[in-house]
């Protein structure tokens, strides 16, 4: 354990000083903050779209007036969320195969393995300053997202936001952690570097970008903006009983969509903060229940992506440099 510590707390050192750290906190950051801004402008023109509405009703004559949008503040956040899942994943996955091919480029693994009985408390320690790392920028990415809801959003920031963009946060770790394991393993346990490289490259753009692409091009409602159901003013009840007649089609779908961990962290994200309408205005107790199921999921994805890696570390002539 003291050996493992002892590595974490080198590649903590190493981390501080490189520049891909700070450049993947800013972009974060960034993307954070123009989401809040892109979102916040939609919304005051989907007001002043309805302020010009109501005023056209009132000089026809008519006392009848449609709903006024509404805003839920941490809807806002609903494109900061996206870029963590798409970008926090790609550089999620080249700083865990940095940590690992970098000590393999300049030879200094042998020098490691001197100082240590296994290669696994190696490949457990940068894991462990990953995890720290890590730990850090999703904190400062709330804070970020607080403050951006709070001043560009306009919108009033009680505990009730602050927990449960606090939980994003945490799904966001878990996530960006798998990310981090998956690439620590498959670096050691491929000799090539840049066979590594491209392994992961291509793991990221099946789980990440293709997977979900097309669980949601086989969903129906989303092929219409603002849903099919809607747009065909379809009751609830009567959609349910629509979809009953589906059953065997939609379990395909859905088993698709939750085998991939990035869908998981978005339905878990996107139901905390009420991006999604069902959950917009409920309870935590009702977000939870409705989506525990995703979290212990994405849980057990980055379980299995730890132990990976560890086992990984026994595998001392693939973490070696080929000489």
């Amino acid at each position: 354990m003291s050996e493992t510590l002892t590595l974490a707390r080198k590649e903590l050192l190493d981390l501080r000083r490189d520049r891909i750290v700070w450049i993947v906190l800013g972009t974060l950051g960034i993307a954070v903050v123009l989401s809040v801004i892109v979102a916040s402008l939609d919304y005051r023109a989907q007001l002043a779209d309805y302020e010009a509405y109501v005023a056209q009703v009132t000089a026809s004559g008519s006392g009848v007036t449609p709903a006024a949008p509404q805003l839920f503040p941490l809807t806002l956040l609903r494109g900061g969320m996206e870029y963590v899942e798409v970008l926090g994943a790609l550089f999620a996955l080249t700083i865990g195969y940095g940590a690992i091919a970098k000590e393999r480029s300049r030879g200094t693994v042998d020098l490691l393995l001197t100082r240590t009985r296994s290669g696994t408390s190696i490949v457990m320690g940068k894991l462990a300053g990953l995890a720290v790392l890590w730990a850090a920028i999703m904190a400062a990415i709330v804070v970020i997202a607080l403050a951006s809801v709070a001043t560009v959003g306009g919108a009033a920031i009680g505990l009730h936001e602050v927990a449960r963009i606090a939980l994003a946060g945490i799904a966001g770790w878990v996530y960006v952690l798998f990310w981090s394991a998956v690439a620590v393993a498959v670096t050691t346990l491929t000799r090539n570097s840049t066979g590594a490289l491209l392994t992961l490259l291509v793991a990221w753009l099946l789980v990440v970008l293709v997977i979900p692409q097309i669980g949601d091009t086989m969903d129906p409602d989303n092929q219409v903006p603002g849903g099919l159901f809607k747009a065909l003013a379809i009751a609830k009840a009567d959609e349910h009983a629509v979809l009953d007649h589906f059953t065997a089609y939609e379990s395909a779908r859905n088993g698709l969509e939750v085998s991939s961990i990035s869908k998981l962290y978005e339905r878990f994200t996107f139901a905390t903060l009420g991006i999604k309408d069902t959950y917009n205005g409920q309870s935590l107790a009702f977000v939870w229940d409705g989506t525990f199921r995703y979290i212990y999921g994405a849980l057990a994805f980055t379980a299995a992506a730890l132990t990976l890696a560890a086992a990984s570390g026994r595998r001392i002539h693939t973490l070696r440099r080929a000489s």
